[in-house]
């Protein structure tokens, strides 16, 4: 199967990182790619154990499919936290100094710079971000 149900909290992404690498390891994507669904991973997992049921807890869903045309992977993270897209923030003035920027924002968008595909919605009282990377 290809979905884990998880306790959403900063503990897990290991757990969660786990899960995506061995579904990805058939595919023997380059380190880059790899690093770049990790660190994807490390972000939006965190933000979702973080954020959205705080100060409660909760539970998320990881889902990992492939699509062939371009072959891909997309990563889908779903919770019943709090309603919120990451995507509707603007992104950070990468070019001032880390002294002049707004704290925040960051992460995520790492995550659209290295992603081929990063999606939102919010649906039937759930939050889905969807990544996906070509590989």
């Amino acid at each position: 199967m290809n979905e884990l149900t998880i306790d959403a909290t900063v503990n897990n992404i290991e757990a969660v990182t786990s899960f995506v690498e061995e579904k990805l390891a058939p595919f023997h994507l380059p380190v880059k790619s790899q690093r770049q669904i990790n660190v994807a991973i490390d972000e939006l997992f965190g933000n979702i154990a973080l954020y959205a049921y705080n100060p409660d807890k909760g539970m998320a869903v990881v889902r990992v499919e492939f699509g062939d045309d371009p072959p891909s992977v997309t990563i889908t993270f779903i919770d019943r936290g709090t309603p919120y897209d990451p995507l509707a923030r603007p992104d950070p003035d990468v070019t001032l100094s880390a002294e002049q920027r707004k704290i925040g924002g960051l992460g995520i968008y790492m995550v659209k710079k290295s992603m081929d595909d990063v999606s939102y919605e919010y649906r039937d009282g759930q939050n889905i971000l969807r990544i996906t990377k070509n590989i």
